[in-house]
């Protein structure tokens, strides 16, 4: 039974790893025929939103006090707004491969945000990782600057890309607790709607003109891929993983989605792939390895017990 979940588990984390693999390419190539950056992210977090609130009315019902609904107003800022809109938009003016490479450095500042706000140590392995995982990420940027094609890369939309991490980082230091309390449906619902409510009065009239011009069923498709696998499904699949899996375990599927997004995007024939960006990959993966193997303070606890 317990081999089952455990099979179960590592299944689910890997097919929203691939999922979201696949968003990067998918999503760039919608985003060159019809939608823009802007169109884009206000389809994922409202799409996502009904797809939650649908999903809710057949989930176990919770109360939510008034305390903690408002509280999933930041949480909704830094976990879903500020990440998807930096990301989405970013992704749209860089290659898919960059905007996949950077997305794995979130666990580095993941790393760093819990020493100052959950007060996690920073061992020799973490600090190492950190620099590694830096400059992999700063290898990235720079080579970016001096190209101009999107193929290749954006220094402007690798930074969006790079804040997103931040932002989604920040997002689960601050409201660890809170998180914790609620189903993913309970969470999402109410995070995707205050996301919904603040993004769409600030992007519907730029929305109604993009989609009053002709868009391909081709990219209405990778759109909805967007929506439901990549946003709604990833969500879920991820639940299910962090219920059976440690978090270490959970965090090296990670490396699933820039391998699957490198192969989409060169299949693809939107991305070109640079020994400058082998050479990242390499430094943020073994970065983020170094910071996910290291020990938390519950194990420096255990063993001092």
């Amino acid at each position: 039974m317990k081999e089952n979940k455990a099979l179960i588990a590592h299944l689910s984390m890997f097919g929203a790893c691939a999922g979201w693999g696949l968003m990067a390419p998918i999503g760039k190539d919608a985003m060159t025929n019809g939608f823009d950056g802007i169109t884009m992210v206000t389809f994922r977090v409202g799409g996502a939103c009904l797809l939650f609130w649908i999903a809710s009315l057949f989930a176990p019902k919770e109360h939510v006090p008034l305390r903690d609904k408002l509280m999933f107003i930041g949480a909704g800022l830094f976990g879903l707004l500020f990440n998807q809109c930096c990301y989405t938009i970013g992704l749209s003016i860089t290659s898919p491969i960059n905007a996949s490479i950077v997305t794995t450095s979130m666990p580095i500042f993941a790393m760093l945000l819990s020493a100052l706000i959950l007060k996690e140590p920073i061992t020799g392995k973490k600090a190492i990782g950190v620099l590694m995982g830096c400059f992999g990420a700063l290898t990235l940027i720079l080579t970016s600057v001096t190209h101009e094609s999107d193929k290749v890369g954006n220094i402007y939309g690798d930074l969006l890309c790079l804040f997103a991490q931040f932002s989604f980082a920040l997002y689960l230091a601050l409201f660890n607790p809170l998180i914790r309390r609620y189903n993913v449906f309970t969470i999402n619902k109410y995070m995707f709607s205050w996301a919904t409510l603040i993004l769409l009065p600030l992007t519907i009239s730029h929305v109604s003109g993009v989609l009053a011009e002709p868009i391909p069923v081709k990219t209405w498709i990778e759109v909805g891929y967007v929506v439901g696998i990549g946003t709604f499904l990833g969500y879920i699949l991820t639940m299910i993983g962090q219920r059976i899996l440690r978090p270490t375990v959970v965090s090296v599927y990670n490396y699933v989605q820039p391998v699957v997004s490198v192969i989409a995007t060169i299949l693809m024939g939107i991305g070109i792939l640079k020994p400058t960006h082998a050479l990242a990959v390499i430094l943020v993966f073994s970065g983020v390895w170094l910071v996910t193997k290291s020990k938390s303070r519950k194990d420096l606890e255990k063993e001092k017990a």
